[in-house]
């Protein structure tokens, strides 16, 4: 009976400890939880309304453990997943440096809230048994603190996408459980620490879009568990290390616009970077030629070399990289022919080359390129003379780029009869003459059209209007002539005035007056030239009503009359040219038009008020 009894006390205490813990919440982390909740001003979720009372680990986006009910988790991400849909939530506020009294958390996500200030706090060395720590996607400012360091449990790290300013805290390479660290997307500055090379676990690694200056530390081949490195969009400069050639593991490497010199260093051997499958190089200063080793990355399948200074001959084991599908060679100066093997890549989707020193002729071998879709050999020195026929039966061909590629005669009747519809086509800056084809009506799917710089002499025929889908339209420097009423009409059968953004007719020879024409209609349009014509008659007031416009060039034409007060509706226009016409009176008075230069006016003799000098009485 005495052990019964006994055994009962036993239960009860037991039962009443238990349930102290769950419903009496640790006095510092009690503290943290409601200081960091009476740091927040707006909480679009409603989450934090729910904090009442002071059993923390029953409130919502907070997990404590069961032994010693201490906060372990607290999960309050911008990202709300439900059965239906994903919401976007936001916080506004200041992060409470009071977070530090959750001693016992493992689980910090805070990312996303889009609106949450302040710095990370100065004591975030505090939580020593944080694993992982998600801050990103806020407005948090400051420097990262060096006390970051003493989390040595720490496996996360995401501040990515926050107004960061300093350096990269050295102590950061302290971390050797560190699995993901991501800092991208900030304002830091300085050099990266050669300590982060000591992150021997950390499978990706992610610094783009920062300032960070001086050189890629040289041992970074040391990171062996690498799987993804973004170094893109910094001020790096020096040479690639060769290290570089020592990560076996990374499948996705990007050092894209930074100021990096010297050769592609890599691979050296045949077995290097097996698993490499997306790198890109681009709008670097690298030069020398492209290493005959380069075929060995077997893995490939995007990758960007454009803007540099590599030079010479591409190397026929190119034609080695059975996975690319995207290459990227643009605005360097390689020379020669483009090698047969190119033909080779049966998975090529992609392939631009333009802005370089190429030669003909094109290898007949492209031919082959079953499932190419984009094509860009715009300025180089091919003299093509004339479209290949098989080019145009490319049976997945839908972007064709040949500006400046030599080609002339008239534009050929093939090109409407593609395999797959033309959706953009870029014929600028070649010998073409003639009219614009009448069949052209027929390019249905049409997106994109360049024939500027060319010779065509004629009116722009009636088929125009069925270009339904066409976005941008660039025809100048030609000889067309006749109306421009019909670009206008292209999409006014939408309710949204269709897709057209993009126009360039100047340059030509085209009269008559626009004042009839449908402009208003033509909502989207951001960018008009029509300069250099014999356009006149009055201004349409309609084009008040095209308000997406930023860029409107109606200079060297003919005409006449006031200008419209409906410009004044125009608020999102940024360059603005009326000059050399036969317009009169007083410049409509209040912004946009009073914040242009005097140039943008000038060369009418009748015109007069700010920015001009002012009307007479």
């Amino acid at each position: 009976m005495g052990c019964n009894l006994l055994l009962l006390v036993v239960l009860m205490f037991a039962m009443t400890e238990g349930r102290s813990i769950a419903e009496e919440c640790n006095r510092n982390d009690l503290k943290g939880l409601t200081s960091f909740r009476a740091g927040i001003q707006v909480d679009t979720s409603s989450r934090l309304v729910k904090w009442v009372g002071r059993s923390c680990c029953k409130w919502e986006g907070v997990s404590c453990d069961n032994a010693t009910g201490r906060v372990t988790e607290v999960h309050l991400p911008g990202f709300i997943s439900t059965d239906e849909s994903i919401f976007q939530s936001q916080m506004e506020g200041w992060l409470s440096p009071s977070v530090t009294r959750l001693t016992s958390l493992e689980v910090l996500d805070l990312g996303g809230l889009i609106g949450l200030s302040g710095k990370i706090p100065p004591l975030i060395g505090r939580l020593q048994n944080l694993r992982r720590l998600y801050l990103f996607g806020n407005k948090l400012r400051g420097s990262i603190p060096e006390g970051i360091g003493k989390l040595l449990k720490l496996e996360e790290l995401h501040l990515h996408e926050n107004r960061l300013s300093g350096s990269i805290p050295p102590s950061l390479g302290i971390l050797k459980n560190l699995n993901f660290l991501f800092l991208h997307s900030n304002q830091l500055s300085g050099a990266i620490p050669d300590s982060l090379m000591n992150l021997t676990n950390v499978r990706r690694l992610d610094l783009h879009g920062n300032s960070l200056t001086a050189n890629i530390p040289a041992k970074i081949g040391d990171l062996q568990s690498l799987e993804e490195l973004d170094l893109s969009g910094n001020l790096l400069t020096g040479k690639i290390p060769v290290s570089i050639t020592n990560l076996k593991t990374v499948s996705v490497m990007y050092f894209d616009n930074n100021r990096l010199e010297g050769t592609i260093p890599f691979p050296s051997n045949s077995g290097d970077m097996p698993l490499l499958g997306f790198l890109r190089l681009q709008n670097n200063r690298l030069s020398g030629r492209i290493p005959p080793s380069f075929g060995n990355l077997v893995s490939l399948q995007r990758v960007s070399l454009e803007n540099n200074n590599l030079e010479g001959e591409m190397p026929s084991t190119l034609g080695n990289l059975e996975a690319l599908t995207e290459l990227y060679l643009g605005g360097n100066r390689f020379s020669e022919q483009i090698p047969k093997t190119i033909g080779q890549l049966s998975s090529l989707i992609l392939f631009s080359v333009s802005h370089n020193l190429i030669q003909g002729p094109l290898p007949q071998e492209l031919s082959s390129l079953q499932k190419l879709q984009v094509l860009d050999l715009s300025f180089n020195r091919l003299n093509l003379t004339s479209i290949p026929p098989w080019m145009a039966e490319l049976p997945s061909l839908s972007r064709m780029y040949l500006a400046g590629c030599g080609i002339q005669g008239q534009i050929p009747e093939f090109l409407r009869r593609t395999p797959s519809p033309m959706q953009e086509l870029d014929l600028s800056a070649n010998h073409l003459i003639g009219s614009l084809p009448p069949w052209i009506g027929s390019l249905r799917q049409l997106y994109s059209l360049n024939l500027s710089g060319n010779a065509l002499f004629s009116t722009i025929p009636d088929s125009v209007v069925a270009l339904e889908g066409l976005g941008m339209l660039d025809l100048h420097s030609n000889k067309l002539t006749g109306s421009t009423n019909q670009v206008f009409r292209i999409g006014t059968g939408f309710e949204d005035g269709g897709l057209l953004t993009y126009i360039d007719l100047s340059d030509n020879r085209f009269t008559g007056g626009i004042e009839q024409i449908g402009i208003g209609a033509q909502k989207g349009i951001q960018f008009l030239n029509l300069s250099h014509n014999f356009l006149g008659g009055r201004l349409p007031a309609s084009m008040g009503e095209v308000k997406a416009l930023k860029n409107l060039d109606l200079s060297h034409n003919r005409f006449n009359g006031e200008i419209p007060l409906k410009f004044l509706m125009l608020r999102d226009l940024k360059n603005l040219n009326l000059s050399n016409n036969l317009l009169e009176g007083r410049i409509p008075d209040g912004e946009p038009l009073s914040d242009f230069p005097q140039s943008s006016f000038t060369g009418n003799r009748g015109l007069c008020g700010k920015p001009l000098p002012p009307c007479k009485a």
